[in-house]
């Protein structure tokens, strides 16, 4: 199964560390990352979609974060 996860911060260092950190978990890329403007709160936000293989059946209660 390919697993997929959309992450999302502020445009921070935090996002960095988040991406990063699926990375290092064996997540690729999907795509180029994507910018917005929040204008209720008057901020960048970011947001980068990776992809897993995973050994294993889909349900919806997968911890995707987990894996």
């Amino acid at each position: 199964m390919l697993a997929y996860r959309l992450l999302t911060e502020d445009d921070t260092s935090e996002f960095c560390h988040k991406v990063s950190a699926a990375l290092a978990k064996g997540w690729s890329l999907q795509g180029s990352p994507t910018m917005s403007f929040d204008a209720k709160r008057g901020v960048m936000r970011c947001a980068q979609a990776v992809v897993k293989e995973y050994e294993g059946d889909y349900a919806p209660d997968l911890k995707l974060g987990q894996l």
